[in-house]
């Protein structure tokens, strides 16, 4: 069967092959840094979890055959010189699979260490389909075959270890079809009106309706932009569990969460296409906020944590969500978000303000989003002046909404308060050169070669000239070819692969760009805007990269790191277009 066209290739080893909506993907990866020979039926329910094995097969022996894998937006493929093996999504839990001239393995991922746990395996006499009931993600995959013909079944109805599928091959035209659902208990038997190729062309349809949306406006000077797109697209799952809104997940490898700040990168790259779904990306973890104002470390399908936190970007991001949002928020929404982001940043204000303090501190380096930055070397608890700048930043966007509200006391007292805390940081935490830290619980204050003592630029013109300018040429010590290293490289401490000691993070590039033309220094967020641009552009969307070699690091589909790309590249274009003087057409959006 003939592929169509349905957007940018790309390697399943690096991006798992999904569809929006869906909370499963197809990709080799089984765990961080582990990866199998098959590709593997990936759920992201109650945890990440390889259900399925999926094995294209020599027609003539039933051995494994050697065939390579391509995957567009649309579609998957394995191709061997004598057959083929397509794989599209239906719907967000239903894949169909048609293949020619080679046959088809589906298999439990893993066996069973007892008769209670891993994959039970059997044919349904209701239906006639295999089911696959998953211990691990309390779901059920079952195989429906379309045509062709079930050459083998093992392990049905078996408890314990062993191998436990079944083989499915072609009937006299030479091709096969099965469809794979994943479903609670039960559902009436599959049935579907449409054709495979119905099937693919629906699927490369959805996408390219969400990347017309999303990226209107890029070109070929833009090369990255579908594949950002589709890493957002295919990352996004509909409620369930915990998850109360859609969601954009940090990745459907190891990384499938929603962490509490990452998922504002997203909906502000989001918001001038899907203004519905960014809303949701900057609700999402607010839905869990807690008494004391706290919003979770992180939400997935099954967990909520509250060990730690992140840190206050929230009110920065809601200024720019509006901004960008091509409608309005309603009243509603305005009172929402003002009542969420009073109590977000009365919990900084309350509980992590030692008494008599003007500075709020954080508990754990977790807590800043930089786990093992330099900063926090010293003392874990910490007062650091990244936390110090974020905060006034919130507390300036409480002011302009409460005043639009009509809460001017609440106006009044807010800006009082963010004044109060500049003049605190400036006084306690800069050295003339840079910002420190200290203990929360006292002592003396230390400096380190972070990049996040440099982080209060995304005060912009907030800080005095000379602050800023200062800011400015020290941030620029950090740009190396390839972008914004989080540790400096000539720092004793610096690690190519260090996490927050040395490579480089989308967040940070973002936060630091903005702060920066905010302050005057045009030139400056423009090179770094460049240079990230052209290293996602060659490196993909990895979680971080090697500030030195521009390699990707650690999970390789991550959402915030595509949405980052996407957000500078609209950026850059729009601002070409004021200088150039091009129109700028709009789009219809979607929710």
């Amino acid at each position: 069967m003939t592929a169509a066209p349905s957007g940018p290739a790309f390697s399943v080893h690096d991006i798992p092959f999904s569809t929006h909506g869906s909370w499963f993907g197809i990709s080799p990866v089984l765990a961080e840094k582990t990866r199998a020979e098959d590709l593997h039926l990936v759920s992201h329910q109650n945890g990440m979890h390889a259900v399925l094995r999926l094995v294209p097969l020599d027609a003539a022996t039933g051995d494994r055959a050697e065939t390579s894998v391509r995957a567009t937006p649309g579609l998957l493929s394995w191709t061997a010189a004598d057959g083929r093996i397509d794989l599209a999504y239906e719907s967000p839990d239903t894949v169909r699979v048609h293949g020619t001239g080679l046959g088809f393995g589906i298999s439990a991922a893993a066996q069973a260490l007892t008769p209670f746990s891993g994959t039970y395996f059997y044919r349904d006499p209701v239906d006639d389909a295999h089911v696959f009931t998953s211990y691990e993600t309390g779901r059920r995959y079952r195989i429906t075959v379309l045509s062709g013909t079930v050459a083998d079944v093992s392990g049905s109805q078996a408890l314990g270890a062993g191998e436990r599928g079944l083989t499915v091959t072609a009937e006299a035209d030479g091709s096969w079809e099965v469809a794979v659902e994943e479903l609670d208990s039960a559902r009436l038997p599959f049935r579907s009106s449409s054709t495979f190729g119905e099937v693919m062309e629906a699927a490369r349809r959805s996408f390219g309706e969400f990347v017309d949306t999303a990226a209107p406006w890029r070109s070929a000077a833009t090369p990255a932009a579908e594949l950002a797109a589709y890493v957002v697209w295919s990352a996004t799952v509909l409620p369930a569990g915990l998850v109360t809104r859609p969601a954009v997940l940090m990745s459907k490898h190891w990384m499938d969460k929603v962490w509490s700040w990452d998922h504002c990168f997203n909906a502000l790259a989001l918001a001038p296409g899907a203004p519905g779904l960014a809303w949701d990306q900057f609700a999402l973890p607010f839905d869990h906020q807690d008494e004391a104002g706290s919003l979770p470390d992180s939400v997935t399908h099954s967990e909520v944590l509250y060990n730690f936190v992140k840190p206050p970007i929230h009110g920065w991001a809601f200024g720019h969500l509006r901004r960008r949002l091509p409608e309005p928020l309603t009243p509603a929404q305005l009172t929402e978000a003002y009542d969420r982001l009073t109590r977000w940043t009365d919990f900084w204000l309350t509980a992590r303000r030692a008494p008599g303090a003007a500075l709020p501190h954080y508990q754990h380096g977790n807590d800043s989003g930089w786990d093992n930055a330099t900063t926090f070397d010293p003392d874990r608890v910490a007062v650091t002046a990244d936390l110090a700048a974020t905060l006034i930043l919130q507390l300036d966007e409480l002011a302009r909404l409460a005043g639009e509200l009509g809460f001017p006391d609440d106006a009044r007292r807010r800006t009082e308060t963010a004044d109060a805390i500049q003049a605190a940081l400036l006084d306690e935490l800069w050295d003339g050169e840079r910002f420190l830290s200290r203990p929360a619980h006292g002592g003396a204050p230390s400096r380190s070669a972070s990049l996040l003592d440099l982080m209060p630029i995304v005060l912009g013109d907030r800080l005095p000239r000379e602050v800023h300018d200062r800011l400015a040429e020290r941030i620029e010590t950090h740009l190396t070819s390839f972008g914004l290293a989080t540790e400096h490289p000539g720092s004793p401490h610096y690690e190519p692969d260090g996490y927050w000691r040395g490579p480089i993070w989308a967040p940070a590039t973002v936060l630091i760009e903005d702060g920066l033309r905010r302050a005057g220094h045009e030139h400056l967020a423009d090179e770094i805007s460049a240079r990230f641009r052209a290293l996602c552009e060659t490196s993909g969307f990895a979680e971080n990269f090697d500030a030195l070699t521009g390699q990707g690091l650690r999970d390789r589909a991550y959402t915030w790191t595509a949405s980052s790309y996407l957000l500078l590249a609209r950026d850059h274009h729009r601002r070409a277009d004021v200088e150039t003087g091009t129109t700028v057409t709009a789009v219809t959006t979607i929710a």
